[in-house]
């Protein structure tokens, strides 16, 4: 992920994604993505991430 991601553009993608995000497999993979970004990620951008990740492990527990 680190091989020319934006993390800041990729945090802003996924946050403007998620009340779209319904299937189980796709919030699988961003959260996937999402956790092996946040150790690269600078400090002051984890909670941005924190965030996200709680938000989709909720939207995960509530997907068919």
């Amino acid at each position: 992920m680190s091989n020319g991601v934006d993390p800041y553009a990729y945090l802003q993608q996924v946050a403007g994604a998620l009340d779209s995000l319904n299937d189980r497999e796709r919030i699988n993979t961003i959260l996937d993505e999402l956790e092996y970004l946040y150790e690269v990620l600078d400090p002051e951008l984890q909670p941005l991430a924190d965030d996200l990740i709680e938000r989709l492990r909720g939207r995960l527990d509530a997907a068919p």
